[in-house]
């Protein structure tokens, strides 16, 4: 053997581990030493594939620790992680083989403090404002006097009940009330729902559509107000097309939901008040205005008729004005009968000019008439042959053409005729055919139904070993009708053998046995 050749290393104490023992190992003493942890630290990057899972990491000045929050984890958080956040993690330590590294399956976050909490509603704050979510051009007028007022909050706090009191002692109005969870995870999502469910109703529909919305709540901390600074409900009601209230909280109270609603409230019973004016001042107002209004009919009807009285000393008397109207009038009457005696005299020596009328004039009108007449008479003869002329041309012009078309018809004609008689021909065959092929399909049917009888019919059956045992000329199926017939005969696939009848009943042997027997 050569001196210089390789040879293996003497073995050791220490054992020896596959990759994924030694993974394992890990895996277990980790989660083992970390059941449950809570970890403090920074939220690095921040990732949220179309699975739903949520991966981040946590991050001090010194180290990084990759966390993941999987799809049903994620979507219980009321606090969604994002990057800059300072947070207290809840979760479990455990490993991942795959990369060779540790990782934090975090089941709850909560923001480290409420100056985490506040630098994240400021960030938020400053992002929706930027896209104009907050801008006050695009806040709707609240109405003066809504129909119909819709209501989202929680059904069975104090909240609604100081909103329906305070609707009622100031102008009862028709309230539809979406009842949702005010606090928790669930907030944000069913104030949302119920800002675009009111805002889906059509007007004119079995559900009436409400002219006004009031969001409200009571007070609370930051964290239970939390669900009014979501991104989902802010974007809803800034989307909402009917106008909006926010009454979220005491007057100190601020969430994000007050600067995109059309109006805030300090309380909800102040978003009643706003909602609706007091019924009994606005009667006390239209009865002021009735009363003033009467007064101003009154008065400017004193006016118009002092006015009127006033410009009536002014004008001048009937007598004088009318005076010199009347003298014309006796001046005109006056020159009227001479005027129409001298208009009937002329009118009369016109009369009487044109009537002297002599024969020759008659004559020389008849003739210039006569005249006339063969003129018209002439040009009409010289139309109507112009126009006979041209009918003839059009005539001669249709019937050159009818001769082409006749003879085009006739061919398609022909050419139909032999395609239709080929058709028919080719039928006929068929026809011929049919019957016959018909009577040989049924024949070959009759002859496999008639193999299947035969194949299944019980002389077959006796073929393969069986017989039929029948009594008295009946087929006997059981042991008691056996014993009942006189008679007994089986059936072979060869024939039939005869057996012997039922014995006579007698005592028993001495070895307990009866004495007759079938065979």
């Amino acid at each position: 053997m050569d001196m210089f050749e390789d040879s293996p290393a003497p073995p050791g104490n220490q054992p020896e581990y596959t990759v994924s023992e030694l993974s394992g190992a890990v895996k277990r003493v980790i989660e083992g030493e970390f059941g449950l942890v809570r970890v403090r630290g920074e939220v690095g990057r921040v990732s949220r594939p179309a699975s739903g899972h949520l991966y981040f990491d946590l991050k001090d000045d010194r180290s990084v620790i990759a966390a993941i929050s999987w799809k049903g984890q994620a979507a219980k958080m009321q606090v969604r992680p994002e990057e800059g956040m300072e947070v207290v993690a809840t979760g479990r330590m455990t490993t991942f083989p795959g990369q060779s590294k540790y990782q934090l399956i975090v089941d709850d976050v909560a923001p480290a403090g409420a100056g985490a909490l506040m630098a994240m509603l400021e960030k938020r704050r400053a992002a929706l404002q930027a896209e104009g979510l907050f801008d006050p051009a695009r806040k709707q007028p609240i109405p003066y006097l809504p129909q119909v007022i819709g209501v989202i909050t929680s059904p069975s706090g104090a909240v609604i009940r100081d909103i329906l009191h305070r609707l009622r002692d100031r102008f009862p109005r028709h309230v539809l009330i979406w009842p949702v969870a005010v606090q928790g995870q669930s907030c944000a999502a069913e104030v949302a729902a119920a800002i675009r469910g009111f805002n889906a109703l059509a007007p004119g529909g079995p559900i009436p559509r409400p002219d006004l919305l009031i969001v409200a709540r009571g007070g609370g901390s930051l964290e239970d107000l939390w669900g009014f600074n979501e991104e989902i409900v802010v974007r809803a009601a800034a989307a909402s097309r009917i106008p909006l209230i926010s009454a979220v909280g005491h007057e100190t109270d601020t969430t994000l939901i007050d600067h995109a609603a059309d109006l805030r409230a300090p309380t909800p019973t102040a978003a009643a008040e706003l909602a609706v004016p007091v019924r009994m001042e606005l009667l006390a107002t239209l009865d002021a205005l009735s009363a003033r209004l009467s007064r101003a009919i009154a008065q400017g009807a004193a006016n118009r008729g002092q006015r009127l009285r006033d410009l009536g000393r002014a004008l001048p008397r009937l007598d004088s004005l009318l005076a010199q109207p009347s003298q014309r009038l006796d001046l005109w009457s006056g020159r009227l009968g001479g005027a129409l005696g001298m208009a009937a005299a002329r009118k009369r020596a016109a009369f009487e000019r044109a009537a002297r009328l002599r024969p020759e004039t008659l004559l020389a009108l008849i003739a210039g008439k006569r005249g006339e007449l063969q003129a018209r008479a002439q040009r009409l003869s010289d139309r109507a042959a112009v126009a006979l002329e041209r009918k003839h041309s059009q005539m001669d012009k249709w019937a050159s053409r009818l001769d082409p078309a006749l003879t085009r018809l006739l061919t398609t004609a022909a050419r139909d005729i032999a395609r239709d008689r080929d058709r028919l021909t080719a039928l006929d065959s068929r026809l011929q055919a049919a019957p016959a092929r018909r009577l040989a399909d049924l024949a070959a049917r009759l002859e496999q139904i008639d193999r299947t009888r035969q194949t299944l019919g019980y002389r077959e059956t006796l073929k393969r070993g069986f017989a039929v045992m029948r009594g008295d000329g009946h087929v006997v199926t059981s042991k008691a009708a056996a014993e009942r017939s006189a008679t007994l005969e089986v059936e072979f696939a060869d024939g039939r053998l005869a057996l012997g009848g039922r014995p006579a009943k007698k005592g028993r042997s001495e070895g307990g046995r009866d004495q007759g027997s079938l065979f």
